[in-house]
C-alpha cells in the first residue's frame, strides 16, 4: 500500500504539472492583452503598467510560467502588491488579493454543499437501486425506474426555483438557503443548506438508482452467487456478503469523480442559490476575465478529482479481495 500510494501521488503531481501548464498556456498565450484583462474595468495607465510588471507579459511564456510555478513552492513578490507567501497560486489584481485567500475563504461553502449532497444521494440512490433490484421485474422495480428517469430529466436551475418557490415561501418547510459557517451555529448550518443539498442530489440520485440496480442485476445473475445461494446462506448473506460487494467496484468509481467535480465548485446550484463558494468565484472571475484566479480555481478542481481518484483506487483493496495494491 506505501508503494502504491507514493507511485501515485507522483503520478498525481505530474499530471497536476501538465494541466497546470495547459492552462497557463491557454490563458496567458491566447491573442489578447491579459493585463488589460486582469486590470478591470476602471483600469488607469498606472494601473496597466503595474499589472504588466507583475504578470511578466515581457518574458516568453515558459518563464512566466516558471516564474507562477516557483511561486507555489517558494512565494513571490508582487511590486506594490506585497509578498504572496507559498503556496501561491497567483494574485488576483480584479480582487485586489492572493488567489489562495480567496479560494480558501468560499471553499467552505463548496465543501459543506459538495459533502452533504452526496451523503443525501448515496443513501438515496444505493437505497433505491436495491429495492428494484431486489423486486426485479415488481412495481416497486418500475416505480424506481420511471422515478429515477424522472429525476434524471430535472435541471438544477429549474427545479431549484421550483423547490424554493413552494417549499421556502408557500409551505415554509425549508429554511431560507444560505450558508452559515459549521463553527458558528451548526444548527443554521444545517437548516440553510438542507434545501440545496437535495436539489443537487435529485440528479445524482437518479444516476446511483439506474447503476445501482444494474450492477446488481448482474451480480445476482453470475454463477458463484447462484452457487452459494444453492450450499444454503440465507439471501440476505448472498446479497451483501456477495453481489453487494461485486457491484461496488463501478459505483464507487463514479462516486469519486462526482465527489471531486463538486468539491471543484456546483456552478449551477451556488449560482441557483445564490451561494459564495468555488462554483461561484470562477463564473465571477470568468466574467471579469481574472485569468490567475480561473487558473488557481482549475489547479483546484484537477487537484480534487485526482486525488478522489486516488482514494477510489485505494478502497478497491477493501472492497473486492482479489485486488492487491503492489
Amino acid at each position: 500500500m506505501p508503494r502504491f500510494l507514493f507511485r501515485r501521488i507522483l503520478g498525481a503531481l505530474v499530471i497536476l504539472l501538465i494541466i497546470s501548464a495547459i492552462t497557463f498556456g491557454l490563458f496567458y498565450a491566447v491573442p489578447r492583452d491579459p493585463a488589460m484583462m486582469s486590470c478591470g474595468k476602471n483600469c488607469t495607465p498606472e494601473a496597466l503598467a503595474q499589472v504588466r510588471q507583475n504578470l511578466g507579459i515581457d518574458s516568453p511564456v515558459p518563464v512566466q510560467y516558471w516564474h507562477w510555478l516557483v511561486g507555489v513552492f517558494t512565494g513571490r513578490d508582487y511590486a506594490s502588491y506585497g509578498y504572496c507567501a507559498a503556496p501561491c497560486l497567483g494574485y488576483s489584481f480584479a480582487n485586489r488579493e492572493p488567489v489562495l485567500g480567496t479560494i480558501l475563504d468560499r471553499l467552505p461553502t463548496t465543501l459543506s454543499l459538495a459533502f452533504g449532497a452526496a451523503i443525501v444521494f448515496l443513501i438515496l440512490g444505493i437505497g433505491a437501486g436495491m429495492l428494484a433490484a431486489v423486486k426485479q421485474g415488481k412495481f416497486t422495480d418500475k416505480f424506481a425506474s420511471a422515478a429515477s428517469l424522472f429525476g434524471s430529466s430535472l435541471q438544477i436551475y429549474f427545479f431549484g426555483y421550483i423547490a424554493m418557490f413552494f417549499m421556502v415561501t408557500k409551505l415554509d418547510l425549508f429554511a431560507q438557503p444560505s450558508y452559515t459557517p459549521l463553527t458558528e451555529d451548526p444548527v443554521a448550518w444545517f437548516s440553510g443548506l438542507l434545501l440545496p443539498w437535495f436539489v443537487l442530489a435529485i440528479i445524482f440520485t437518479a444516476n446511483y438508482t439506474r447503476m445501482t440496480r444494474s450492477q446488481l442485476v448482474e451480480e445476482l445473475s453470475e454463477d458463484y452467487v447462484r452457487t452459494a445461494r444453492a450450499k444454503g446462506l440465507s439471501r440476505a448473506n448472498v446479497f451483501f456478503r456477495f453481489a453487494w460487494r461485486g457491484a461496488m467496484g463501478p459505483i464507487v468509481t463514479v462516486f469519486g469523480i462526482d465527489l471531486g467535480q463538486l468539491i471543484g465548485g456546483a456552478i449551477i446550484t451556488e449560482t441557483t442559490f445564490s451561494m459564495q463558494g468555488i462554483g461561484r468565484l470562477v463564473v465571477d472571475a470568468t466574467i471579469k476575465s481574472d485569468l490567475p484566479m480561473v487558473l488557481g480555481v482549475t489547479v483546484l478542481a484537477a487537484g480534487a478529482i485526482v486525488f478522489m481518484n486516488i482514494i477510489v483506487d485505494a478502497v478497491y483493496a477493501l472492497i473486492d479481495p482479489r485486488i492487491r495494491l503492489a
